[in-house]
Order: structure tokens, then C-alpha cells, then sequence
């Protein structure tokens, strides 16, 4: 049986890292919420010959549900995996500060403006299986 596991990348950073939240719910409700949100998050961006930089953004959150099952024919299982996934996005570039010389100072990232349950796209998040 093939378990599913997802590998966001810098994205994973957004999702598993979050701070406060945009969804008006408490902390003990995030640890029940199956759905997915979009959830302000803070992080450090930096790159090699640049000092830091602490960015608030919003990213998607979330569980999705998700369920497999036995079948009496190859592949013998029928999988259903939905994860939590940027619908929509918005690209924001900064000036990362204190750059030596020859480094290329600007830092993109993902913004996010909507997010759902869905297929895992490789055109926001990296998917492998094992």
C-alpha cells in the first residue's frame, strides 16, 4: 500500500509553521478544524550574502479529509487524498537588507489569496509519493 506524503518546499514552512490566526477560532478549535484557511503566518527570508529579513503573509492551513479502501483489482486499493493547497496567489517581492555587493537583494514569495482541499498540484507544491 502507497501512503501518500506531501513535500511543500518553502511552502511547507507556511503551512506547518503558523501563527496567528486569520480564522476567528480559538486554539483549541484549530486542533479539531478540517477544512482549509487561510492563516497569517510570519517568517524569516534570507539568502545567501543578505541578512534577513521577518515577513507576515498569509498561507493556506489546514486538514483535508482523506480515506483509502481495499478493492479486489490492481492497484487493490481506491485512494481519496485531498491536502490542503493555495487555490489562488499573489507574487510580493521585497528588498532584503545589508546585500554584499553582486548579491541580487530581491526575495518573491507566495502569497496566499484563497485556498482549498485538492489534488496536490505540482505548480504550487512539490508532491511525491513513497
Amino acid at each position: 500500500m502507497k501512503l501518500a506524503y506531501i513535500f511543500l518546499g518553502p511552502m511547507a514552512f507556511f503551512l506547518l509553521a503558523g501563527c496567528s490566526c486569520v480564522l476567528s477560532t480559538s486554539n483549541g478549535d484549530l486542533l479539531t478544524f478540517v477544512g482549509c484557511a487561510v492563516r497569517e503566518f510570519t517568517f524569516l527570508a534570507k539568502k545567501p550574502g543578505c541578512r534577513g529579513l521577518r515577513i507576515t503573509t498569509d498561507a493556506c492551513w489546514g486538514r483535508c479529509e482523506t480515506w483509502e479502501k481495499p478493492i479486489l483489482e490492481p492497484p487493490y486499493i481506491e485512494a481519496h487524498h485531498r491536502v490542503c493547497t493555495y487555490n489562488e496567489t499573489r507574487q510580493v517581492t521585497v528588498k532584503l537588507p545589508n546585500c554584499a555587493p553582486g548579491v541580487d537583494p530581491f526575495y518573491t514569495y507566495p502569497v496566499a489569496v484563497r485556498c482549498d482541499c485538492g489534488a496536490c498540484s505540482t505548480a504550487s507544491t512539490e508532491c511525491e509519493t513513497l
